[in-house]
């Protein structure tokens, strides 16, 4: 499964809440998710390698996981 992430996310990552939350991190915390997202969701409760929190809202479109924003902890 290909996983995008939008600009809004990537730009989130450099924020004091959502620092130490590495672009691996999202991409292995989208394919985690099972089953097709029809509409955006907020998913909750992954952990990032440094042990930061997060969150993602996340939709599957055609060409594959759209990744629209990451909530740190």
């Amino acid at each position: 499964m290909r996983v995008i992430i939008t600009e809004h996310a990537k730009k989130r990552l450099k924020d004091c809440r959502q620092e130490k939350i590495s672009i691996s991190d999202i991409v292995i915390a989208a394919k985690q998710i099972p089953g097709f997202i029809p509409t955006a969701t907020r998913f909750r409760g992954f952990i990032s390698k440094s042990g930061r929190i997060f969150d993602i809202v996340a939709k599957d479109i055609d060409s594959g996981r759209l990744v629209i924003t990451i909530i740190g902890k």
